[in-house]
């Protein structure tokens, strides 16, 4: 990494009131008591590592989880330690039923810039669906807190796909996004992630032409609403596109804090151990964190910046791309390749072309 090189940290919090059926990230609804414990390893983790020359964080993002379980005074005291780069962006992650204006207020005086709110959907029948413990109405009351509080830079973060989601509930829950005004929406397909209950069972498996036909419709929507797509599942307004996911998507260099949480510098990967109770324990004696790690010789470092890439609109150099057979998938932007919107459909398909 260069010393003008973007640098993130991310900030793993694995505490849940309730686990959705359809996710598979390390977090876990049954151990409350762990979490003022958790942020004094947090500090301790984060403590060693500015000893040992961390370096200033271009963006900072707390995810999980429910990061917004935390307290404002226990975010700032995760923050506190951090070196940050001038003008850092700091994100957390909220559910719309933790936060109100008092504690949006209070998460801005502790440090955060930028706030991520896990709607999912618009429409109270699909939450249900989705075992969201919250409504519409609670998006929409957390959605003006949100900007009461001063954040100018959020995010919407919406799925689409759920079993007996309509492409009109698809849409209204577009509606009435775009009515919030978010600076930034992330729309994702729903995935059946092994290990979960949803992937139990097949009769809630979404559809891939359903969900072609509701991508569509965001990219439609929120172009209209001018979010300019950026990424496969991102769209902003301009000037508010999320620093800390371009890091990842521009291979950048970031370190992890937390249980499970992943690192990544000059083509070595290493992730902390996976549960909470683990992870204080080896904190507590002394011991690494670090559970396992790997190393991308040069051709993988390569082939994986292209693949990267070509998600986002930067595309991917002309000769990297063999495109014989994908008319109407990529187009040509001087000397680029980029996906067209028939292309983000088929991106992995797509990507098996890289050269």
């Amino acid at each position: 990494m260069t010393p003008s090189a973007p640098f993130g940290v991310y900030v793993h919090i694995p505490f849940c009131r309730r686990r959705c059926d359809y996710c598979a990230f390390a977090t876990w609804d049954d151990r409350p008591h762990l979490l003022a414990d958790y942020v004094v390893g947090l500090r301790r983790e984060i403590d060693a590592a500015v000893v040992a020359g961390l370096a200033p964080a271009a963006s900072v993002f707390f995810g999980g989880g429910t990061p917004s379980l935390l307290s404002a005074a226990q975010v700032a005291t995760v923050l506190a330690p951090l070196p940050l780069a001038p003008g850092a962006e700091v994100t957390l992650e909220c559910n719309p039923e933790t936060v109100g204006p008092r504690e949006l207020a209070a998460y801005r005086q502790a440090g955060v810039t930028r706030i991520s709110l896990g709607a999912q959907s618009l429409v109270d029948r699909v939450l249900v669906a989705l075992g969201r413990t919250h409504d519409a109405r609670t998006v929409i009351d957390a959605a003006a807190a949100v900007a009461t509080a001063g954040f100018e830079s959020w995010n919407l973060d919406l799925i689409y796909g759920t079993v007996g989601e309509t492409l009109d509930d698809w849409r209204q829950t577009l509606e009435v996004a775009v009515g919030l005004a978010p600076a930034h929406v992330s729309a994702y397909g729903l995935t059946v992630e092994a290990g979960t209950p949803l992937a139990l069972d097949p009769a809630r498996f979404p559809d891939d032409d359903d969900q072609a036909d509701k991508y569509l419709a965001a990219e439609d929507a929120l172009a209209a609403a001018g979010l300019a797509n950026y990424e496969i599942s991102n769209w902003a307004r301009p000037g508010h596109v999320c620093r800390h996911n371009r890091c990842y998507w521009s291979q950048g260099d970031y370190r992890g804090f937390g249980c499970a949480a992943h690192s990544h510098q000059g083509g070595r990967r290493w992730w902390n151990v996976r549960t909470p109770e683990r992870y204080l324990a080896l904190l507590a004696a002394g011991a690494p964190v670090e559970a396992g790690g790997e190393h991308l010789d040069d051709a993988g470092r390569r082939l994986e910046a292209l693949q990267l890439s070509l998600r986002t609109t930067e595309g991917v150099p002309v000769d990297a791309l063999d495109t014989d057979g994908l008319d109407g998938l990529v187009a040509r932007h001087h000397d680029r390749r980029v996906l067209t919107v028939a292309g983000r459909l088929l991106a992995n398909e797509v990507a098996l072309r890289l050269r």
